[in-house]
């Protein structure tokens, strides 16, 4: 804030401070005018707006199209029930309902799969559209919906879009959503039609953000520049195999089968191997700049669903009847990704009111808004959850380019070339050239100072030989087309675990764990995907383009990977960590799977409800989802009350971990301070050790200020955190850190204790010294942000979710940011717990993905399951239903679930019919 210029010290102001005061009043005046002019304005712009655009819920609607009448039922929350007499008049109806709540999403979706967000928001996004136009997903779509798909699934797509356009029939953009009246006063964009390739290209946005390790990949090779080998792999443990369970576990490979056997007998060994590029101990110059710059093009990227695959996790376990009050499975899932608004889920029934030969499908659940069908949920007879499996499905390649093409072998093979012209909102158009290796695009071409490095590269004298430099291209599974959409469908319509699996084998991209269970009393799991095999080289580091033995030489078959049915244990957990054992496996699924943080704490909680013949039933459920124990703290909390600590304000922090059960609840002091002080060990062990070219940016991703007694500067937080990451690159706190931690916790003099000295510390050369600095920093740190009163501190002050549209209410004009988003919420819960409110220990604490819905699916009676998502179901910012769901959401609560034809009739509060 400026200086007082009217005598703070007490004195009369002079002339010139008299003046300058009548100034600031005149200044002031005039800004409330402007406000209160704004405000009457915005107001009856927003009015007139809103109302436009609210979707009929009652009466009657004629669609052309439709072959019969179409029932729209939908409860209090505004989730809806369909109800029709053929598949064709099910999804057009799916496609029109979603359009009427959510069209703007789905539009804004379908410019970021085509690399066409300049078309609607302008230059800011041409560099955005250059990287997707690259990838080109639309593309692949288009080639999967004319070559792969069956002739239903097209079918279905057609019925789809034909629903979203008559919708759109006669409407201007004024009339869909508050979104487009804001960008009207910026351009004259317009909605164009739905095409059955924009539901498509979907799949392959959600993918990108699911898609293996490719940010490990990256680091690891980029840690070379300034660690060694073990120090790498000291920050890289293995999977503890010996303490946290893998997902399956029953059963092994045979080789004589070549087939994945529960119960089988001949185990294998890992056959893949190898060390990255070419196995070199120094990799060619070029390879850190190209690396870190690719970082750049990455964290500019809009996410899909995800944090552009950082910290992706979810949650889903399922427990057959041997184990419940039911007598029947009860299957419980939670996926976790970044917050939206509108949430990524859309709730929805999907119901033939006979199910027929013509009209096949009964079923319930989280759709994606722009895709017909039923992602996650149940049908009348099996119920399924999806949670991601980490399998690696991409790899970079360091490619040696020479003029018009790149070697390979010795030898120089053309590029595959095309244009792509990006049309700009209020712009002139751009044209870009893509060029394209055998291992996929060349991704640094999309960056003007990674092209300059390449160039730079040939200098080196560690290039494989003289030539034009250097690029990075990437393989990955979804850039092939496949037939994920097909999958969706059969999932919808299966009645048993054959069917379950036969669908599961057509789910190519993205790789999830799929579990199972069925109303006879089944539970299941099945790993499927399109999962590549390699010649050389395990996926850990960018691969040698120019070698074609680093090549993929294919896919693992179906049959060939893991699964698991009624296991002798009666439950299954899957929480991202391994899928199988390393020696019962012979294939390298990834190197980078989750830590088993919690998939362990659940199958504990399972097993601790279990024994001595206890019974799991849905309510239990419900609250092993809100688990918020901390597992690190367990490991850490001992340890740091054993610090001798002799500043008593630091002593009085520490004494809030005494007697602390290691739960992160909102109103916990003690975990506000405990996680203040692993942050702090973080920083303090690792950061001044790591690459500072390691990704920093994403780090300080949606942070958001913390709860003060003063007024909160969002815009200076987020600043703060940028220069803090651009000094050095901060360990994120995952799950990672928690096993790096443990390994080294015993070793008290490890190099890693060792910090340097700042103006105010000494040096720390152990373990405890490090910890007794982490103890004073946390102590000052919540001081600065929470007052000097610890009574006052708690984890929800800290820990806050503000819910943002993802586009405007975030680059919008602040009046329409504020009508757009909503929060703060404060949350329970942590990183790496069950109830997975993840934060990121590099930009602060606030919540950076989320259980995006929760649910658990009764198979003993499936109008008994419940669910939540986290908004509502309309993605109109004054609806009741925008975030009707949040506040439930928030305190761990879940809504009844309506299957049955009486059940939905009974909970019902409005009802459209679509006619012909």
């Amino acid at each position: 804030m400026p200086p007082n210029t009217t005598a703070s010290s007490g004195q009369k102001p002079g002339k010139s401070g008299r003046k300058k005061g009548r100034k600031a009043r005149l200044f002031l005046i005039v800004l409330v005018l402007a406000i209160i002019g704004g405000v009457a304005f915005g107001a009856f712009w927003t009015v007139s707006t809103v109302r436009a655009s609210f979707p009929q819920t009652t009466g009657e609607i004629k669609l052309d199209g439709l072959s019969g009448p179409v029932d729209v039922k939908r409860d209090s929350y505004g989730i809806p029930q369909i109800y029709a007499s053929s598949d064709e008049d099910l999804f057009m109806a799916q496609g029109f309902v979603q359009a009427q709540d959510r069209f703007y999403e789905m539009d804004v979706r379908r410019h970021m799969t085509s690399g066409r967000l300049s078309e609607m928001f302008g230059s800011g996004t041409v560099d955005d559209d250059e990287f997707l136009r690259t990838l080109g997903w639309d593309r692949v779509a288009k080639e999967e919906y004319d070559t792969t798909l069956s002739d239903s699934t097209k079918k279905y797509l057609q019925a789809y879009a034909k629903g979203v356009n008559a919708y759109l029939k006669g409407k201007d953009g004024k009339d869909i959503s508050l979104e487009y009246a804001a960008l009207g006063f910026e351009n004259d964009y317009k909605p164009q039609e739905w095409t059955p390739v924009d539901s498509v290209a979907w799949l392959k946005a959600m993918a990108w953000d699911l898609s293996g390790n490719m940010d490990d990949e990256i680091d690891r090779s980029l840690m070379t520049s300034r660690l060694g080998p073990q120090q790498i792999e000291d920050l890289y443990p293995e999977y503890p195999y010996s303490r946290n369970q893998t997902i399956v576990q029953e059963g092994e490979y045979d080789s004589a089968t070549q087939s994945y056997v529960q119960g089988g007998s001949n185990t294998t060994t890992d056959s893949a191997a190898g060390t990255g590029l070419a196995g070199d101990t120094t990799a060619p110059a070029g390879l850190e700049s190209q690396l870190s710059g690719l970082y750049d093009v990455l964290d500019d990227l809009p996410t899909a669903v995800g944090v552009n695959g950082n910290g992706i996790g979810s949650n889903s376990w399922v427990v057959d009847g041997s184990h419940t009050i039911t007598g029947k499975p009860l299957l419980a899932n939670d996926p976790h990704l970044s917050p939206s608004l509108p949430s990524v889920w859309y709730q929805m029934g999907l119901h033939c009111t006979t199910v027929s030969a013509t009209c096949q499908y009964d079923v319930s659940g989280y759709t994606f808004a722009g895709m017909p069908g039923v992602i996650i949920g149940h049908n009348q007879d099996i119920a399924w959850g999806m949670t991601n499996s980490g399998v690696d499905v991409t790899d970079l390649y360091l490619e040696k380019l020479t003029g018009d093409g790149y070697q390979v072998d010795g030898k120089v093979k053309p590029f595959t070339t095309r244009k792509e012209t990006i049309k700009v909102a209020g712009g002139d158009s751009k044209t870009i050239v893509v060029r394209e290796t055998d291992n996929g695009p060349l991704v640094s071409d999309r960056d003007d100072e990674l092209v300059k490095v390449g160039e730079k590269a040939t200098v080196d004298s560690a290039a494989p030989d003289r030539g034009d430099g250097y690029g990075i291209s990437l393989r990955w599974t979804a850039l092939e087309p496949g037939n994920s959409m097909d999958a969706v469908f059969e999932l919808d319509k299966a009645s048993d675990w054959t069917e379950f699996r036969n669908a599961s084998a057509s789910f190519d991209v993205p790789s999830q764990n799929l579990i199972y269970a069925d109303t006879k009393g089944n539970i299941g799991y099945q790993l499927p995907g399109k999962i590549p095999t390699r010649g050389k080289g395990d996926g850990s580091l960018p691969a040698p383009g120019w070698d074609s033995e680093y090549n993929w030489t294919g896919y693992i078959k179906q049959a060939e990977l893991p699964y698991e049915y009624n296991p002798d244990r009666g439950y299954i957990v899957t929480a991202n960590q391994a899928v199988v054992e390393k020696d019962k496996y012979p294939y390298t699924l990834t190197t980078d799977w989750g830590y088993g943080t919690r998939s362990q704490r659940i199958t504990d909680l399972i097993e601790s409800k279990i024994k001595d013949g206890g019974k799991i039933s849905t309510e239990d459920m419900r609250q092993m989802q809100l688990d918020n124990s901390s597992e690190i703290a367990k490991l850490l909390v001992p340890k740091l009350l054993k610090i001798d600590v002799d500043d008593p304000d630091v002593r009085e922090a520490q004494k809030l971990l005494e007697g602390w059960d290691y739960t992160q609840d909102a109103d916990s002091a003690a975990a506000a301070y405990f996680n203040s002080v692993w942050r702090n060990i973080l920083k303090l062990a690792f950061g001044n050790k790591l690459p500072k070219e390691l990704r920093v940016e994403g780090q300080c991703l949606n942070v958001a200020p913390v709860d003060t007694t003063g007024p909160a500067d969002e815009d200076q937080t987020v600043r703060e955190c940028g220069q803090r990451a651009a000094d050095k690159a901060q360990p994120d706190g995952g799950d990672r850190w928690f096993e790096v931690v443990r390994n080294i916790i015993d070793d008290e003099d490890s190099d890693w204790w060792k910090s340097p000295k700042t103006r105010l510390d000494k040096a720390t050369d152990t373990r405890d010294e490090l910890f007794g600095r982490a103890l004073k920093d946390a102590r000052w740190e919540l001081t600065a942000k929470l007052g000097k009163d610890i009574d006052t501190w708690n984890w929800g002050r800290l820990h806050r979710l503000f819910l943002k549209n993802q586009t405007l209410g975030t680059e919008g004009p602040a009046y329409v940011q504020y009508m757009l988003n909503r929060g703060p919420w404060k949350l329970s819960g942590g990183e790496a717990t069950v109830n997975a409110t993840g934060w990121n220990a590099a930009g602060g604490y606030g919540v950076v993905w989320v259980p995006s819905m929760r649910m658990v699916v009764n198979l003993g009676d499936l109008d008994k399951s419940k669910w939540i998502n986290l908004t509502g179901a309309s993605g109109h910012a004054y609806s009741a239903h925008y975030t009707d769901q949040t506040d439930i959401w928030a305190e761990g609560q879940l809504l009844d679930w309506s299957f049955s034809k009486e059940a939905v009739d009974k909970g019902t509060s409005d009802t459209l019919v679509l006619k012909p």
